[in-house]
């Protein structure tokens, strides 16, 4: 099992160099390869920063030029895979977006009654049969500032020093914000679940 995944990694690191050289060399044929085998996964995480599906796919426009008038920075400077840098780039054109968007209000907001909302201990007291499209959707729902914290923390393993770092916040606020994107979340997954129990009763 070992050698099989060396030998995938070490096949997928051959093709993403093949693709950067090819794309060098001006060839278009490439960057069609580069955008049909990463945009899916690029358009996944701008979609998780974003709350629509137009700014996700201006994310993921913005991000691809970046990527293009970046390549020597990756070959000479980024340590890890393309896929990896591609991804970093996404993140971070996600953030700069949505810091652009809400530049006329804070990335602290506060949602006024976030700490009247009922704290859930366990993980087993949420539905275990939401689908993770919907969990994402959710996601999007929440105010930029937790959500961005949230995406930081959860998918990019960012610490709390890192994301203070990123967004230009306190470690204190990153760590209250996404305590109480958690506990907004909770909540929204299971008003979610009950309208959808609600739904399925009336049918019966």
């Amino acid at each position: 099992m070992y050698i099989f995944v060396v030998i995938i990694h070490k096949d997928i690191a051959a093709i993403e160099k093949e693709l950067i050289e090819r794309l060098k060399e001006g060839d278009n044929g490439a960057l069609e390869e580069i955008y049909d085998l990463y945009a899916p996964v690029l358009l996944a995480i701008s979609t998780r920063y974003t709350d629509c599906k137009e700014d996700a796919e201006d994310v993921l426009h913005d991000s691809f030029i970046k990527i293009l008038k970046g390549l020597n920075t990756f070959t000479s400077q980024f340590e890890g895979s393309f896929e990896a840098w591609m991804k970093r780039i996404t993140v971070n054109t996600s953030i700069n977006f949505i810091k652009m968007k809400a530049k006329h209000s804070s990335l602290n907001s506060n949602i006024d009654d976030t700490d009247k909302l009922p704290y859930i201990q366990n993980e087993s007291d949420l539905p275990d049969k939401l689908h993770p499209d919907k969990v994402i959707e959710i996601i999007r729902e929440l105010p930029p500032g937790y959500r961005m914290v949230m995406n930081l923390y959860i998918f990019e393993n960012f610490t709390h020093k890192e994301i203070a770092k990123e967004l230009n916040i306190s470690t204190n606020t990153s760590k209250s914000q996404l305590s109480k994107a958690r506990v907004l979340l909770r909540k929204k997954i299971i008003q979610h679940t009950n309208m959808l129990q609600h739904v399925e009763d009336e049918r019966n």
